[in-house]
């Protein structure tokens, strides 16, 4: 697992934050490259299920000319919510790794690995990722996009 991918997510949670979006980015790799990347745009768009999740599926969906996106993985600011992680599980990405817990939505914590239990072909291998100094970055930026909107 390589940082970078998640820095790059970041970044990306950080134009949703100056677009007055959830700031959460996800990025899409592949073989170490980057096939996709995306943040949360609910807003702008007006469409609830436009997360960054399911905005970096489609994108690398397209990219790739498949749904089917087998040998991928997932790099996330925070646990994905119980759409974006059924998303996750019918485009057959590989691994998940996420920055933070989401306490109120999150469903990898909550159901997600019962889930993963159930009689499937297809297993993710899902990797919270502790970096201290990300989670605060992620932690202060989610802490002052709420006090802003409040």
């Amino acid at each position: 697992m390589d940082i970078k991918y998640l820095k790059i997510a970041i970044e990306e949670a950080k134009k949703a934050y100056e677009e007055g979006e959830i700031p959460i980015g996800a990025v899409v790799v592949k073989n170490d490259k980057i096939i996709s990347k995306a943040h949360n745009m609910k807003e702008q768009l007006k469409c609830s299920t436009k997360h960054a999740e399911i905005i970096a599926i489609e994108k690398a969906s397209n990219i790739l000319e498949t749904w089917r996106l087998n040998d991928c993985e997932i790099y996330l600011t925070m646990e994905p919510c119980l759409m974006c992680y059924g998303a996750l599980i019918q485009c057959r990405i590989s691994k998940i790794y996420y920055l933070l817990n989401n306490d109120k939505f999150g469903s990898i914590t909550s159901v997600g690995q019962a889930l993963n239990n159930i009689k499937s072909n297809h297993k993710l291998n899902i990797k919270k990722i502790n970096n201290k100094e990300m989670e605060m970055i992620n932690k202060k930026m989610l802490k002052d996009f709420f006090e802003a909107k409040r």
